[in-house]
């Protein structure tokens, strides 16, 4: 009886699709008492057939629903029924392939990407690289890289991955509606060392953590709300029915011959899907880990978070939105893209916040705190200013940028993050400045906004100290805390009698995921064997003198003893001294910029961030 009246459903929707009317946007619910089309308007006629094509497709799902959930396993047979046509209507769209763009939406997606004149070799860059960890073992928890250009996206994946390898589940927990401009600081009763042993991670470990890294990168980028994952319909359906096969060399394959060229390239081959559940993209993405991690795995993630966020969302972040993401003439992941990876926003400046220029124009920043945070060799040479979002994450890792290349700063002791009272008040004071700071990073305000800042920090200058600062009409950062460092505490300075304030001694590890050859390494090779192709890992240990008198500070060297001016006595000051002779690169330049006065020292080449 049900089959024959669902027959006759689909036969009066059938005959009523034959009017060539428009369907509505929504439908009612179905309507108990029939209605004779002959005494129908137009409109009723059409609800009427949205209903019963709509009712007939609601009776075959949950038939195929019931019969899915009848042959499942005999675990899943002891659940209830509606538990179980639940599962399998999750499990149908698990295994969806994937939708296809417009020609439109590929077009436009494309565009914003790479713009109009993108040449063959920063397309080829991008579609060669995958997402792949380090095949030897002392950098295996590390994503290696062999083509220029992604550099931007892989080391913002693995910032993530190695929070999800060294930190456990239970300290990272974050309720999905928590309000993100919570702050990030972590207090010296929460910390945590994680071990040092990088090789001891196995396959599945890694691979774990580089998909709860991705699922979680992209649910950033869908404001914790849904995330769009990219595959390839050249590969999909071959790995949703590879059980037991080596999926690399059916992604391989497929993979043939394929070359991603124009927008239409692009929309012939991509298949997006969207998800709400966060489980139910992980579970997608766990099967589709081999594409990702095929050549192509880099330019997908890109676009999936680019469509988590969506487009025009996207092109709103940004300050000038006709440039294309990747920058020419290199092919090189723009500020836009590792911001959006690491704060869900494309925004393209690294202040907090954003800066007011005045007649309604804005410049955009970062707007919350954020899990891993972001340093640049650009902020040592007064290019910009990194804000306290990015500098203080909530974990202890860096993606480090410089003029042409992404790597990735981490300690594994979670106190280099916790501040003493020296650097809490200067986090304190420096906030207040930035704040109000419209040069752009240059580190200057002007008298007005000076005032405002004494007030919101509750520090109280004698007359003559504020008539000196105030005499050029704008009041420079480094004048201004020269100043707070010769002020009582009980006028909101940072006078130290004992010379120890701010203190500090802990140890990084820096990754550059640029495959090189490497002949000296532990893994050199003898005879006519080519050498190891492998990422580069450096640990470093940094010290921070326990203060700075304001020579110090100006001459940005360490003063001997007994200099005059100096408050610290000589035996403060052989304190502060490391114990090995200070090293130099461009990385301790960075790493400068979130610890100041910082020296560093470490084994063998010295750290690369190109």
């Amino acid at each position: 009886m049900a089959d024959q009246q669902e027959e006759e459903d689909l036969r009066m929707a059938l005959r009523m699709s034959m009017q060539n009317s428009p369907p509505e946007p929504k439908r009612s619910k179905p309507r108990e008492a029939s209605i004779s089309p002959a005494t129908t308007t137009p409109e009723e006629s059409r609800r009427l057939q949205r209903e019963l094509m709509a009712a007939a497709a609601e009776k075959r799902m949950l038939a195929a629903a019931k019969t899915a959930s009848s042959s499942s396993s005999p675990s899943r047979n002891e659940k209830s029924g509606d538990l179980g046509i639940k599962e399998a209507e999750m499990k149908a769209k698990e295994v969806n392939l994937g939708n296809e763009l417009s020609e439109k939406e590929a077009y436009h997606l494309f565009s914003v990407v790479f713009g109009s004149g993108v040449s063959k070799a920063i397309l080829a860059q991008w579609s060669n690289q995958g997402i792949r960890f380090s095949p030897d073992p002392e950098t295996s928890m590390g994503l290696v890289q062999h083509e220029g250009g992604p550099c931007g996206v892989l080391a913002t994946i693995q910032a993530f991955v190695l929070k999800h390898l060294f930190f456990p589940d239970e300290l990272g927990k974050v309720a999905v509606n928590m309000p993100q401009n919570l702050s990030s600081r972590r207090s010296p009763k929460s910390q945590y060392v994680a071990s040092n042993n990088f090789s001891a991670f196995t396959e599945d470990a890694k691979t774990r953590a580089l998909v709860k890294s991705m699922n979680e990168i992209l649910f950033l980028c869908g404001n914790n709300k849904r995330a769009v994952i990219a595959t390839l319909s050249v590969v999909s359906d071959g790995i949703e029915g590879s059980e037991g096969s080596p999926k690399d060399v059916i992604v391989a394959q497929a993979l043939e011959g394929l070359s991603i060229e124009s927008a239409s390239d692009l929309q012939k081959v991509l298949r997006v899907d969207m998800f709400t559940s966060s489980t139910s993209a992980f579970k997608r993405l766990e099967a589709m880990i081999p594409i990702f991690q095929s050549r192509m795995g880099a330019l997908l993630f890109l676009i999936s978070a680019l469509l988590s966020r969506g487009l025009d969302s996207v092109q709103a972040d940004r300050d000038d939105p006709s440039l294309p993401l990747v920058t020419a003439p290199f092919g090189h992941a723009s500020q836009e893209i590792v911001n959006l990876l690491l704060c869900g926003q494309a925004v393209p400046n690294v202040f907090d916040g954003r800066m007011d220029l005045g007649g309604g124009m804005f410049l955009k920043g970062i707007p919350t705190s954020v899990e891993v945070g972001f340093l640049t060799l650009l902020e040592s040479l007064n290019f910009c200013k990194v804000g306290q979002n990015l500098k203080c994450p909530k974990w202890p890792i860096w993606v480090v940028g410089s003029e042409s290349h992404y790597t990735v700063l981490f300690a594994l002791d979670t106190a280099v993050q916790d501040e003493n009272e020296l650097e809490e008040r200067e986090s304190q004071i420096r906030k207040a400045f930035d704040a109000q700071d419209q040069s752009g990073g240059g580190g200057f305000i002007s008298v007005e906004a000076f005032h405002q800042v004494l007030r919101e920090t509750s520090i109280r200058l004698p007359s003559d100290k504020l008539n000196s600062l105030c005499g050029s009409g704008f009041i420079v950062w480094s004048e201004f805390w020269q100043v707070i460092l010769d002020l009582d505490k009980n006028l909101g300075g940072l006078k130290d009698s004992t010379g120890q304030m701010g203190r500090k001694m802990f140890d990084l590890y820096h990754f550059n995921g640029i495959a090189k050859s490497d002949l000296n390494g532990s893994q050199a090779t003898a005879g006519d064997s080519p050498p190891v192709q492998r990422p580069r890992l450096t640990k470093l240990r940094v010290s921070v003198p326990p203060r700075w008198t304001p020579e110090e500070f100006m001459a940005d060297v360490a003063v001997p003893p007994g200099t005059e001016g100096s408050e610290s006595s000589g035996k403060d000051t052989e304190a502060a001294k490391p114990e090995q002779p200070p090293q130099h690169a461009p990385l301790a330049d960075c790493i400068r910029t979130r610890w100041p006065r910082a020296v560093c020292n470490w084994i063998g080449d010295p750290p690369s961030i190109v």
